[in-house]
């Protein structure tokens, strides 16, 4: 698939490979990737407005680091969501999912003991369900 990218559309994702910052910028603010691709174009790679975006990291134990960081970004975006979290609304939520699984729980409940009672209801030697009531017994 990448064979049938244009040539300046390859560079720019290997230029993307060495800016992952600037990767991450795009994905943050939801700015789609014409707006960079354009200034990319224009400005060239050489240019210091992509320094801020490059990659820093030169040993392996500063990958090391930014996976830490990485994890530690993760815990601090789920401690920020459940802060926005109205705890009324999620127990309201709870509530409402709880009573559809009782009801769907009665009703299987009740086709299956409707479902027993009408096996239990049709014996073929009983004389109720005999078309002919024991004419030839």
């Amino acid at each position: 698939m990448s064979d049938k990218l244009h040539p300046s559309v390859r560079e720019f994702k290997e230029f993307l490979q060495r800016h992952p910052k600037l990767v991450e910028e795009v994905r943050k603010n939801g700015r789609g990737w014409q707006e960079y691709y354009e200034k990319w174009a224009l400005l060239g790679e050489d240019d210091p407005f992509w320094d801020k975006y490059k990659e820093e990291k030169s040993s392996k134990t500063e990958n090391k680091k930014s996976r830490g960081n990485g994890k530690k970004e993760m815990m601090e975006r789920l401690i920020q969501m459940s802060e926005n979290i109205d705890m009324d609304k999620l127990q309201t939520q709870v509530e409402n999912i709880n009573g559809a699984i009782s009801t769907v729980q009665e009703l299987l409940g009740q086709f299956q003991s409707s479902n027993h009672s009408s096996q239990q209801s049709f014996d073929p030697s009983s004389q109720n369900n005999r078309p002919f009531g024991g004419l030839w017994d």
